[in-house]
């Protein structure tokens, strides 16, 4: 069998047809094709507004500083993500903090965080949950903590797009609509759902936000005749903000929207490979499968396994040419955030959760012989 990684891109016929357009095009960049991604890409997650920018970090940073992050206050996430989550909080100039998952959903926990604001809310200023894997937080319950302590919502979905849960009326919400958080951001990076090389979108439905936003990613210019201290003619801008050069070019839009097109059948292959994978490995030992809970639309960006033998399996199905990988080493045990005092033992169930996860191969293109494979080289792992 040839090797089969943890998740990879797919790029079709149609995809190269529409990046050939876009580099015959007359604009490579700040063109027609940004706006329509922008637009189609609002369209499907339901937010109002989308801005497209460089990757999903960028979208973080820029988010934080549309949100006002100041020094003398500190912004809660999970210790379970990718670290730009945090550092984009310390890009901005803010403090961080972090708050324990839930053992269950490995997604942060609302009632530990309750449990620090009851405490002391004063020293806070904002959340940034992330939908984990592709589980959805439940945002609307965040949403409700957030007014009660005066706190700001960004929602790092970039595992999550096409993720769902119904909410408290049993409605359906998507995760990154802008019903409940401030700004949610998504990545275009090969292994997320829609892959764009790199790349990311910011949802909101707050025209204020969306209008700061389209000036930070530019410098912090704008030629908005609606917008300018001054006019001199059809020349003229002007920088308002210290902002960032955090475009998305032409070429990546146009791969994206061509990517994006297809996002709901790739989505139901996920499901279908997940299901595979809960039916086969249900009842091998010391394999845990992923929670989800009922009225829950997992995106499934990873499939997470839990095993007391993670780095032995890790080891096994290595050797037979299937790459798992873990997500994620606890931000707060990387070197540079040990520094600032964080120390193991702080979280105990992202260490625990940490100790044990593992994610196995999940990408729209897996066949089932593959799936077989991998599969079968777990189950033969245990019987060993």
């Amino acid at each position: 069998m040839h090797a089969i990684p943890y998740g990879k891109q797919e790029i079709t016929e149609k995809d190269i047809a529409a990046v050939t357009d876009a580099l015959q095009g007359e604009l490579l960049t700040q063109g027609p094709r940004i706006t329509a991604f922008e637009e189609a890409f609002a369209s499907y997650i339901g937010s109002q507004y989308a801005v497209a920018v460089s990757n999903g970090t960028a979208a973080l940073h820029l988010s934080a500083l549309a949100l006002g992050v100041t020094s003398d206050k500190k912004v809660i996430t999970t210790p379970i993500t990718f670290a730009a989550s945090a550092n984009a909080v310390l890009y901005a100039g803010g403090q961080v903090d972090f708050c324990d998952i839930n053992p269950q959903t490995y997604l942060l926990d609302l009632n530990r965080l309750e449990d620090m604001l009851k405490k002391d809310a004063s020293q806070y200023q904002g959340v940034v949950p992330v939908d984990f894997a592709g589980y959805p937080v439940r945002t609307d319950e965040l949403r409700q903590l957030c007014d009660r302590y005066g706190l700001w919502m960004l929602e790092d979905a970039c595992h999550a797009p096409g993720g769902w849960f119904n909410d408290t009326f049993g409605k359906a919400r998507q995760c990154g609509d802008g019903t409940f958080a401030d700004l949610a951001i998504f990545s275009f990076h090969p292994v997320k759902h829609i892959a764009a090389g790199e790349g990311g979108m910011i949802t909101t439905n707050s025209k204020a936000l969306y209008d700061k936003l389209q000036m930070l990613r530019t410098h912090g210019i704008t030629k908005s005749p609606e917008l300018l201290q001054e006019n001199h003619g059809g020349w003229y801008y002007e920088m308002q903000e210290l902002g960032f050069n955090y475009r998305l070019t032409d070429i990546q839009a146009a791969l994206g929207h061509s990517q994006l097109e297809r996002a709901e059948e790739n989505l139901e292959k996920r499901k279908k490979i997940a299901a595979r994978y809960d039916a086969a490995l249900k009842d091998v030992p010391d394999v845990a499968t992923p929670f989800v809970a009922p009225g829950t639309g997992h995106a499934y960006h990873l499939y997470i396994i839990k095993t007391s033998q993670r780095k032995a399996l890790y080891d096994f199905l290595r050797e037979h040419q299937i790459f798992t990988q873990v997500h994620y080493i606890p931000v707060h045990l990387q070197p540079y955030y040990q520094q600032m005092g964080w120390k193991k033992g702080d979280f105990p169930n992202a260490e625990q959760y940490y100790e044990q996860c593992l994610s196995l191969p999940m990408y729209p293109s897996l066949t089932e012989e593959e799936q077989e494979y991998v599969i079968g080289k777990i189950k033969a792992f245990y019987e060993e």
